[in-house]
Formats: structure tokens, sequence, C-alpha cells
């Protein structure tokens, strides 16, 4: 295996506004209860169409989270973005940089699947419904993919680094990937993640086309992944902003060390091509261990891609046992996210800041809403385990076909 490298990527700040909670505080209180929110879409506009479950985001006020010059011009997926970019800076102790002195010092990379649809639609109404002139200048930016991205960099004044992973889920990992080695080329800090807000009339209509939506219902039964009454995914808003530094330069400034990002990996094999994508999936898990120089057996716990239809699930599974070996058919495997639904490209990283805590607090959230797994999986279900965790995988694949793994170590003892 490699050595890992000299400049470590570290986490210092974590920012979230999911369904569950619209502060890391709130979302991990319910991330380790297990408490399900996930409800009847309730968004205007949609009350006609068949997906009839989600996860929402309910408890949150753009106004007094963004200021009305950005507010007006930026579409609620990059509202969720800047709001948890402030709360990531404000835990790394870094509120808002001198960039003044090093502007080019902090960069900001984004992922995102679909960029701004309720801002865009509202937008091509009034364009069909009275005119060009009706239609705002910032139609054509606030749908873009990379708004979220531009918005923070603007806000902050930040002239690092700057990107967009347009992509699907497994893009969430791949931003935070991306920050990881902008670190090791020698940017101080990074702000990175991903926020969604696909629950839009117009966003919810082009999902429909994807087979593995679900359109279950019953809330407590639309999202069950591993088991053998699983039939596909939920939606969901939201997603989490990680503030990512060089390790030395966090503990010289005395910022907590919360977790370094280890190793990555990703590969690609196709479209809903859910049986191969065991193959590509542990290919990337084996990716990641070799750049973390991480063996199998050190990984202490899984947050899975969890996709709910029983093709995938079954190829996940397999795909662990194949990566991880026999320990792979002993570690614990969660899969959090049946508490808030899939919120695409923002998925995967709401999963990452819950491996961060869940190391943090020595204990294993549950999978909600899931009893009967049918895989050889030790999935953790009902209630949150106590564990000794140092070290946790998270994977992610996307309907489009990337698959994604992530390697993360806890950090110092001392963090907070």
């Amino acid at each position: 295996m490699s050595e890992p490298h000299p400049r470590r990527a570290a986490v210092t700040g974590i920012g979230v506004v999911a369904p569950n909670g619209t502060s890391t505080d709130t979302f991990w209180k319910s991330t380790r209860e297990g408490i399900s929110v996930l409800d009847r879409v309730t968004r205007a506009g949609c009350a006609h169409l068949p997906l009839r479950v989600a996860g929402e985001v309910r408890d949150f006020d753009p106004q007094s989270a963004v200021e009305e010059r950005y507010l007006v011009q930026t579409d609620r997926f990059t509202h969720f973005a800047m709001a948890a970019a402030d709360q990531a800076l404000d835990d790394a102790r870094l509120g808002r940089p001198d960039t003044d002195a090093a502007p080019f010092s902090v960069g900001v990379v984004t992922a995102a699947g679909s960029g701004g649809g309720e801002f865009g639609q509202r937008e091509l109404q009034q364009l069909w419904d009275k005119g060009s002139r009706f239609v705002g200048p910032y139609q054509s930016i606030a749908w873009f993919y990379a708004a979220s991205t531009g918005q923070i960099s603007i806000r902050y004044g930040f002239k690092g680094p700057c990107g967009v992973i347009a992509s699907d889920e497994a893009g969430g990992l791949d931003a935070l990937a991306h920050a990881a080695r902008a670190v090791r080329r020698g940017t101080d800090v990074m702000v990175a993640g991903a926020t969604e807000a696909p629950l839009a009339p117009y966003s919810m209509v082009c999902q429909l086309g994807y087979e593995e939506l679900s359109t279950v219902e019953d809330p407590e039964r639309a999202y069950r992944p591993f088991t053998a009454s699983a039939c596909g995914f939920v939606p969901a808003e939201g997603g989490a902003m990680l503030v990512v530094e060089a390790e030395t330069s966090a503990r010289e400034r005395g910022a907590p060390v919360r977790a370094t990002l280890a190793g990555h990996a990703a590969t690609f094999t196709g479209a809903s091509r859910w049986t191969q994508s065991r193959e590509g999936l542990a290919e990337a898990v084996r990716g990641a261990l070799h750049e973390a120089a991480c063996a199998p057996e050190e990984i202490d716990v899984v947050f899975a891609d969890a996709l709910g239809v029983p093709e995938a699930d079954r190829a996940e599974a397999l795909a662990i046992a194949d990566a991880l070996g026999t320990h792979g058919r002993r570690v614990p495997v969660t899969a959090p996210k049946t508490a808030v639904g899939r919120g695409y490209s923002a998925a995967p990283v709401l999963d990452v800041a819950a491996a961060v805590l869940a190391m943090e607090h020595g204990l294993i959230p549950p999978t909600p809403n899931v009893f009967d797994v049918c895989h050889d999986l030790d999935l953790v279900t009902t209630r949150a385990r106590a564990a000794e965790l140092h070290t946790a995988l998270v994977l992610s694949r996307g309907l489009m076909g990337s698959n994604s793994a992530l390697v993360l170590r806890l950090g110092a003892t001392d963090a907070s």
C-alpha cells in the first residue's frame, strides 16, 4: 500500500441543512436516534404527481440565513449551500476569513445533480405567461450547477481554486476528493460539499423517469433498502458543507481536526447497470483503501449507498464482501439516509458528516424503517450501536453509473 500523503487533508468544520435538522447538532441528534422524517410531499404544485413521499427541509428560513442581495438571485439549493457553509466556517473557527490578506488561499468546490430547478421553473413560467420582459436577469445564473460555488466564493471573497462537479449522486464524494487534492497541492482551505433542492414540480417530473424512484405512498414503507420489500428510493433536499484544510495548518491555528480525508477512488459502470456496479464499487473501495494506506480489516463501519433496488442492494452487499474480504461480512454497515431520503449529490456528503460524528461519539447510527434484512450484511437497525470507531468507509453510486468510495480517519482525541 502507498504511504499517506505528507500534507493530509483534514475536516475542521461541518455545516448541515437537512430534512432532520438545520444544524449539525440537530442533524446528529435525529440521526443517532434513528428518527425518520420522511413524509408526504407538501411543496406547492406537487400534489398531483405520483411521487408522494420525500425528505423535505421544513424548518429553514432563507431570509434569516442569506442576505437579500444574494437571496433574490439564487435558488433554494444555493440557499442551503450558503447556510451550511456559514455553519462549517464557524465550526472550523474561521468565521469569515480575512481573505484580504490572502485572497487566493481559500477555494470552493460543490457538487450538483440538478441545479436550481425551482428558480428556473418560476422564470420560465413568467416567460410563457407574460413575455420575455418579465424574466429576471438572474435566470442565466441561478439554475446553473456552479451557482453555489460561485455565490459562496463571491460572498466571502474566496479566490482560490473553485469548481463544480456536475454529476450524479457519487459526485458528492468526488467534490470532497477534489478539495482534498487541492489542499495537498498547497491550497490552505477548501469549502466543499453538496446541496440539492429537487422537490419543485419541474424537477420532480424529471425524476419520474427514474425506474429506481419509489412511488409508494406510505412513508414508513417507501424506502427500505436491503430488504425483501425494497421498492426504490425517495428523494430529499438539503445537504452539507465541510471545511477541508491542511492538518498541519489547522493544528498551527489551534483548530480541532475532526477527521482526515484519507483516501478516495471513483469508477464508472453505466446508467442503471446495477449488476455491473458490484465490480465498479468494489474497485473504487480498493482504490480508496490503497490511497489511504488502509487494510480492509481497519474499516470500523461502512456507510452504504443503499439504493433500495433489490438488484442494486445485492450488488452493493457483494461489493463490500469482494473489497473487504471476510471482514466485509462482519463489519457494521449503516444507511442513516433512510430517515431523510436520498438527496442525490448531497446524500453522500450527509453520510460523511454522519460518519465523522459517529466516530467522534463512538456510536453507529441506525438504518430507520429497515428490519427484515435479506442480504449478508451486519446492518445496524432499530437503534444506534456503541462501537470504538477510528476509520469509516462511505460509499456512493449514481443513477447515471458513477461509483465512489471515501475513507475517513478520526481526528485528534480532543476534537469537539
